[in-house]
């Protein structure tokens, strides 16, 4: 028996752009219009977003470009470009906050809002709004909650606006869609949901809560209360606060060079002392993740004075990197994580100082330098074995780097 217990006052709206990075490169390159084009990553090494054309091939989502090649030989691969894609998605954001009075940056190519009110005519002209100014098509979804909104975007991709309020039309979108098209509801949890006989978005709402609950604990419970119509989860106009902050990825050519690790490590401890300036906090705990070229990985962590220092932190992370890397394995990836994150008027500093005044000064007429030149104008030493990464200007911006998003 369905449990749809609609609010008829509140309506929440979900735009997701369609094929985000595609449609960027497609706004300043027309010719790339109707052709199969794939945006890299990992240093030029993988496919992190495609066109439906190259899709349409067989080509997937963090397949390396040796694989994509042979199923997509005609296609076209572009590196991609950040710092464009967080302007484009600054103007849709913009257009969706006139538009809504209440307005959630989820992430870079997707928003919830307030769409009380707004009728099917109003989400449309939403729509043509947002490819007019931007050229960047969006499918919208209009339902109770936000979980069904995503679902009704979703299943109107691409360029698709749905309207899902009203039982019928909810029972029609939930009725065969799998379960793990719920956002939240991943591999670990879809296997623990099937072994119930739960295979669908519609056997999830007709579930017991209680089950639900045991299941996939409180927030598996919200989930149920959300495809049931009932709002169980917050617009967040504004982020939390970070538990934690990482910087680092993949290192694009895996190596076991202690100089370009070291170099890594340096670059990683920069860009994570921009991203606890930006926040305005320290960190009084430091760990460090490894990923091997032949499988596995290593973590370390360390606690610290509270800081955002950089001579601090990248000596840290040696020390880390040492404890956690056998000399002579191949690292792929490396991960910096700011853990114990303190707002800096709170923070208990060491009474003794984290590093000389010589080094303060020095970091301030570098963070100074960076802001009126551009970011890694001025970087440590330590990363010069990172050449190449540097002058590859795709790397000078992260989908980290957007800050305000409300996904991570």
């Amino acid at each position: 028996m369905y449990m749809y217990t609609f609010c008829m006052g509140r309506q929440i709206g979900h735009l997701d752009a369609d094929c985000f990075y595609v449609s960027c490169e497609r706004v300043r390159h027309r010719f790339l219009r109707g052709q199969a084009v794939g945006v890299l990553g990992n240093q030029g090494a993988c496919i992190i977003a495609k066109s439906y054309e190259m899709k349409a091939r067989g080509v997937t989502t963090g397949m390396p470009i040796w694989d994509a090649l042979p199923l997509c030989p005609e296609g076209i691969f572009i590196k991609r470009d950040f710092e464009w894609y967080e302007v484009l998605s600054r103007q849709m954001l913009e257009i969706v906050r006139s538009s809504s009075p209440a307005v959630e940056y989820y992430s870079i190519d997707e928003m919830f809002f307030d769409a009380q009110g707004m009728s099917l005519d109003d989400a449309k002209s939403l729509q043509q709004r947002l490819l007019s100014q931007t050229a960047v098509p969006v499918s919208v979804g209009v339902a109770a909650t936000k979980i069904l909104a995503k679902l009704a975007s979703t299943s109107g991709k691409p360029f698709g606006c749905v309207y899902a309020v009203g039982d019928a039309v909810v029972r029609r979108l939930l009725h065969d869609r799998p379960v793990d098209k719920i956002t939240g509801v991943g591999r670990g949890s879809r296997a623990k949901l099937e072994s119930y006989g739960i295979r669908t978005c519609e056997d999830f709402a007709q579930a017991d809560r209680r089950l639900i609950r045991r299941l996939l604990t409180k927030r598996g419970e919200d989930l149920w209360w959300e495809l049931n119509g009932t709002p169980a989860l917050p617009l967040n106009t504004t982020r939390t606060a970070h538990k934690n902050l990482s910087r680092g990825g993949s290192l694009g050519m895996a190596t076991a060079d202690p100089e370009r690790l070291t170099g890594w490590v340096a670059r990683n401890a920069e860009r994570l002392v921009e991203a606890l300036d930006y926040h305005g906090v320290y960190c009084e705990q430091l760990a460090m993740s490894l990923g091997f070229k032949d499988g596995g990985s290593a973590a370390r962590q360390t606690s610290l004075a509270a800081t955002a220092g950089f001579q601090s932190l990248y000596l840290a992370s040696l020390r880390l990197l040492a404890s956690c890397w056998p000399a002579g394995r191949v690292v792929s990836y490396m991960h910096l994580i700011a853990e114990k994150l303190t707002a800096r008027q709170d923070a208990q500093r060491n009474l003794f100082g984290e590093s000389d005044p010589r080094q303060q000064a020095s970091d301030r007429v570098k963070r100074s330098i960076n802001q009126r030149l551009g970011r890694f104008a001025i970087r440590s030493g330590a990363t010069l074995p990172l050449d190449d990464i540097y002058r590859d200007a795709t790397n000078s911006h992260d989908i980290c780097d957007v800050y305000g998003k409300t996904c991570f």
